[in-house]
């Protein structure tokens, strides 16, 4: 069986890293959702390519050893979808099995919606598709449907500012000294950030993967995304502690506002 490759690939603008297996069969092309990396497809990878299928997982924008622009404006599902059309032209790939889960099913889904002829067929997984409502943004509807406490609602608040910002400095000859000294923008953690920051970060990755509540996911200020630092959590047979300190080392490393900002761009 042929092993994992790693490597950097340039595509819409950034470096993207992409795990790879190769194979002379038809490419699967994996997206991982929030807060998880390539690494959530290892075993998919390595079992589809024990029949001979091509199997390809990126760090998707903002992930793990993938280029992360600081503004949230440049994490629009256009831009992932660019980085991806971008991605399979680079290797050579006019279609995939396409298999995503979380926000890479959301990506997934535009995917399929706007560039269908770069897609054999798809595995979806946690997210139904959803249209945008053409006189109601999603947020919006979000906002209105659960409530403010909604985790979405939550995290979307900093990046409007942030967004704000960067469209008032993008222009100017002073640029780099203003956004030096400006607090709100790359001095200051969003709100979600610094409730993450409050618990280690492999209690973080455990409560989100190992979450198994069916109702919607509400954090009040009180309690915060990182929730009671104390709490005990048995892990499932699938992910081991080795597996919790892989994600657990690497957000330390980068942090998680790459991810949250695709929240804080669904409405652009």
């Amino acid at each position: 069986m042929e092993t994992i490759q790693h490597s950097h690939i340039r595509v819409n603008g950034i470096n993207m890293h992409v795990a790879q297996i190769s194979g002379e069969g038809p490419p699967v092309l994996f997206l991982h959702g929030f807060p998880e990396l390539w690494y959530s497809w290892r075993h998919q990878m390595l079992y589809l390519s024990s029949l001979g299928y091509r199997t390809i997982a990126p760090d998707l924008r903002g992930y793990g050893d993938t280029d992360a622009p600081a503004s949230p404006g440049e994490y629009t599902v256009f831009h992932i979808i660019g980085d991806l059309v971008a991605l399979l032209d680079a290797l050579g790939i006019q279609q995939v099995f396409l298999v995503a889960h979380d926000w890479g099913a959301i990506i997934a889904w535009y995917l399929c919606l706007l560039r269908p002829d770069r897609i054999k067929a798809l595995v979806n997984m946690s997210v139904a598709f959803s249209p945008r409502n053409p006189v109601r943004k999603p947020i919006e509807s979000m906002r209105h449907m659960f409530g403010n406490d909604y985790y979405i609602c939550r995290t979307e608040f900093m990046g409007y500012v942030c967004i704000y910002v960067f469209k008032l400095l993008e222009n100017s000859t002073e640029f780099n000294q203003i956004i030096e000294s400006f607090d709100g923008v790359n001095t200051q953690p969003g709100e979600a950030e610094e409730e993450f920051a409050r618990v280690d970060t492999a209690l973080v990755i455990k409560k989100f993967l190992t979450s198994r509540n069916p109702g919607l996911l509400c954090v009040p200020k009180e309690v915060g995304f990182g929730g009671n630092p104390n709490a005990k959590i048995t892990l499932p047979s699938w992910l081991s502690e080795d597996d919790v300190n892989y994600f657990a080392n690497t957000f330390k490393r980068t942090g998680f506002t790459g991810g949250l900002n695709y929240y804080r761009a669904m409405d652009l």
